[in-house]
């Protein structure tokens, strides 16, 4: 069993987040999948979306997201639960939502699959996640900006089992 802590994961879109950040939720005593894109989609008119080159507004409920993930990712953590925060960190963003959550114990993990690996998983979803820019394009970014910080994981030839059990071996 894993202490209690607020794990962050990110990684590309279809790099794995959504379904390993639950089963990992799933093995701890009290735990909770916070994804972040709710507060996304909670936006019923006046969603920018975000793209390859993002406007303000977008960049701003960005932000706001972030906000409020993180205030909810505390108020679980101050009621007991270890919270597993999932959501696209890209960047400078993981020092971000690090600084929002700097008074927390937090573990980064960092899913990063290759690019066959996410473009494979990305056409089994039943959602599209890359419009406006391409998976080479975000991965190349992703990996150049992300600073080199936790636990970072290529997931390309695991399963969501193999890597949640690879993440609480790293933990424990």
């Amino acid at each position: 069993m894993l202490k209690k802590s607020i794990y962050l994961i990110t990684g590309v879109m279809a790099s794995g987040k959504s379904t390993v950040a639950e089963l990992l939720a799933s093995k701890m005593e009290k735990g909770v999948h916070l994804r972040g894109d709710v507060f996304r989609r909670m936006i019923v008119s006046g969603r920018a979306e975000m793209s390859e080159q993002p406007s303000d507004e977008a960049i701003r409920q960005l932000h706001l997201r972030y906000r409020l993930a993180a205030d909810a990712a505390k108020t679980y953590y101050d009621n007991g639960f270890s919270v597993i925060l999932q959501d696209n960190y890209y960047g400078e963003e993981i020092s971000r939502i690090l600084d929002m959550l700097k008074h927390y114990p937090v573990h980064v993990i960092i899913l990063c699959p290759n690019v066959e690996a996410v473009k494979k998983r990305e056409k089994m979803r039943g959602k599209v996640g890359y419009t406006g820019f391409t998976v080479e394009t975000l991965y190349a970014d992703f990996m150049e900006t992300t600073p080199r910080i936790g636990f970072w994981l290529d997931t390309s030839e695991q399963s969501p089992e193999q890597s949640v059990e690879d993440i609480l071996l790293h933990f424990r």
